[in-house]
């Protein structure tokens, strides 16, 4: 209901000096409020962009940690990046033992397989009868799915067998060699 004096609306005819007041004063409000965002927008122009203010957002610096947790989520690097911590704890989640003699060497991403390079053909035939539970403990500690598959290199080359190696120019006739070269 409108006040006695005034027409109900927000026009200037009919109305008592305190609706016009009103009136006007809103209306300077918003030309001042227009105004105002276009030179807001003007002045960002000049200086290549918005800034941050007051408020959060998502310009705003993060600490290094953040910061980084934000960049693998967006980028996807969430597996590859559990598997290089593992990497870095491989002695605890192996033992001292295993760690000595075995270490980590390349993780496949598509193939979801981890490679394992191993310095005498006993320890690798040993991680070999091991690799079920040691990707169980994997997945445990990376996430469900993340390692399918051990692949166990002997020590050497390729981790092939010993006939698989590429032969030299030169060649003794004989033997291959010690037997624990091959994997």
């Amino acid at each position: 209901m409108a006040p006695p004096g005034s027409s109900g609306g927000n026009a200037p005819s009919g109305g008592s000096g305190v609706d016009l007041a009103r009136v006007a004063l809103r209306a300077a409000k918003e030309q001042a409020r227009a105004q105002g965002a276009a030179a807001q927008q003007r002045k960002q122009a000049r200086r290549g962009g918005l800034r941050s203010g007051a408020r959060a957002d998502g310009r705003d610096p993060l600490p290094l940690g953040a910061a980084i947790n934000r960049l693998i989520t967006e980028r996807g690097w969430e597996a590859p990046a559990a598997v290089g911590g593992v990497m870095g704890r491989w002695p605890q989640i192996v033992g001292p033992e295993v760690a000595q003699h075995c270490a980590p060497e390349r993780y496949d991403e598509e193939e979801r397989v981890l490679t394992v390079r191993c310095d005498a053909t006993a320890w690798a035939t040993q991680l070999r009868l091991l690799a079920p539970q040691l990707v169980a403990r994997l997945n445990t500690e990376l996430g469900p799915g993340t390692v399918a598959f051990l692949k166990v290199l002997g020590p050497g080359g390729g981790g092939g067998r010993a006939g698989s190696r590429p032969y030299g120019t030169l060649r003794a006739p004989g033997s291959r060699g010690p037997g624990d070269t091959y994997g």
